[in-house]
């Protein structure tokens, strides 16, 4: 039974941009706001993010149509430097990389969900084992529901999850594009909700680094009732950047941005149910990373536009906030968005919290929404191009067998609800955010390794069909590769337990593909 080819340029391209709008991009935001202090130098990030992704995903498409079978990613690294290799990456993909992904979102999903439903925190069940407390909370059993409801429809067929890709990742793009337009109006000198624009003042500032989130004082004993709220004095301690300190704060504050960015390669993983693969995926892959890097640098735009970059002082937050309205926004800014929710925090202000306290409501049920709209599509991508990649690695006998089979509706089922399972049980663990902190530096290793493959292919095999050329060869994937690999030791530099951790557990794919192997007969 072969795998029914129902994927177009249209539905290839919102798998792309879908897979890669979670949500980061209404988080990421504060903390890179407080790693580099400077509205220009985190907006500089963002536009980075996007120009490097950008230029992965056009040596990607090289790679894609020379190699238009399924696996993708792994199938490029398995012909470049051996099945070894192929096989690490495809285990770090199975162990981490996209089910911790996966995780990770569904997790968001079901927080954001518990604002109109149930508790994220809530024990539903516990016991005790060997003296240790087992919690099984509502936001846990949230986010393994989401993941079975949308394994269950992708094992249903591609159409289905066709659908859903669609629904969910235009509605996404819509909502966003409310906010961005907001903001944008605001930055042009539109009076909306008597929103002040912060976007030049917060273009202004200098280079910092935030140094103790004690200096994040609570409220003042005498502090001044505004609207029936207490406002305290924001007097956050910063250290000017400079030198090497900018670059390695620079480098770290990236790995948000690139988290936010990544999934985006999913569509090379399901090139066997793409119509013709050769020509429709590097389109899939220019567009869709294209349309994010727009997205995402308009809505850093907005972000700057409607909120003040560090929080106000005191006297500042009076005369901006009216007699009915909230506080916090204005003086924890966006380096202190309350839990990192820039992306409320701006939905918010748009939405007149700063006269009225019940708009802010508003703004946090229409940001809670839009991000479960977000991480549902995105999981949906995620589930949907996962399972292609386990079924290439079965296919080749290194992976369990049964992931190779496909079901009645020509999908592999079995591969589906492994990733599934193993997924669930990181939401179980507790651990899934470490997992992925740990292996968002190992994704950006394969990425740097696979793009030197480009360089690699064209000496090794010149004559070799290539339906597609990347543009300004060999100059932009060795820009890539310099600037990517820029990151990478800045990451190493800066991070350097997350780096280390990070290739450690890739690293056990080494002797794991010896058992596969081995029972295999393979060499």
């Amino acid at each position: 039974m072969s795998v029914t080819k129902k994927l177009g340029l249209f539905d290839s391209t919102l798998l792309v941009s879908g897979s890669m709008i979670g949500s980061g991009i209404f988080l990421v935001t504060s903390d890179m706001t407080r790693q580099l202090g400077s509205g220009p130098l985190v907006l500089l990030a963002w536009v980075l993010t996007g120009v490097i992704t950008l230029m992965a995903a056009l040596s990607f498409g090289e790679l894609a149509a020379m190699m238009p079978n399924a696996g993708g990613q792994y199938n490029f690294v398995t012909r470049i430097y051996g099945k070894r290799m192929g096989f690490v990456y495809g285990w770090a993909v199975f162990s981490v990389i996209q089910t911790g992904v996966i995780a990770a979102v569904a997790m968001a999903f079901a927080k954001h969900l518990g604002i109109f439903t149930w508790n994220h925190e809530e024990v539903v069940f516990s016991f005790v084992c060997c003296g240790t407390i087992f919690k099984l909370l509502a936001g846990q059993l949230l986010a393994i529901a989401s993941i079975f409801l949308l394994t269950m429809i992708n094992s249903l067929g591609i159409q289905q999850g066709k659908w859903v890709q669609r629904i969910f990742t235009l509605a996404k793009l819509i909502a966003l594009s409310a906010l961005i337009v907001g903001g944008l109006y605001v930055l042009f000198g539109g009076n909306f909700n008597g929103v002040k624009n912060y976007f030049w003042e917060n273009m202004s500032s200098g280079a910092s680094h935030y140094v103790s989130p004690d200096d994040l004082n609570p409220l003042k004993p005498n502090g001044v009732s505004v609207g029936g709220a207490q406002l305290g004095e924001f007097a956050p301690h910063w250290q000017s950047l400079a030198g090497i300190g900018l670059l390695l704060a620079f480098a770290s504050a990236m790995v948000g941005s690139l988290f936010s960015s990544d999934a985006w390669q999913g569509i090379t993983f399901m090139s066997g149910e793409v119509e013709k693969p050769s020509k429709t995926i590097p389109k899939a892959l220019l567009y869709g990373t294209f349309v994010v890097t727009v997205v995402y640098c308009l809505a850093n735009v907005a972000y700057m536009a409607v909120l003040p970059l560090k929080g106000l002082n005191l006297s500042d937050a009076m005369a901006t906030v009216g007699p009915n309205g909230l506080s916090s926004n204005f003086t924890l800014g966006i380096a202190h968005a309350d839990q990192d929710r820039v992306g409320v925090a701006a939905s918010s202000v748009l939405m007149g919290s700063a006269q009225n306290a019940e708009a802010g409501m508003m703004g946090l049920v229409f940001m809670a929404t839009l991000i479960i709209v977000s991480t549902f599509g995105c999981n949906n991508g995620l589930i949907l191009a996962g399972s292609r990649l386990y079924k290439a690695m079965a296919d080749q006998g290194l992976f369990f067998k049964s992931a190779a089979k496909l079901n009645q509706k020509n999908v592999p089922a079995n591969a589906l609800w492994m990733q599934a399972f193993w997924a669930s049980a990181l939401c179980l663990s507790g651990t899934y955010g470490d997992l992925l902190s740990y292996c968002t530096f190992a994704s950006l290793l394969f990425y740097i390794i696979t793009v030197a493959g480009v360089l690699i292919l064209r000496k090794r095999e010149p004559d070799a069909e290539r339906p597609y050329r990347v543009w300004g060869y060999p100059y932009l994937p060795i820009i890539y590769l310099i600037v990517a690999g820029f990151v990478a030791v800045g990451i190493v530099v800066s991070q350097f337990s997350i780096a280390i951790t990070g290739i450690g557990i890739v690293a056990l794919g080494w002797p794991i593909y010896s058992i596969f192997s081995k029972r295999n007969h393979l060499t």
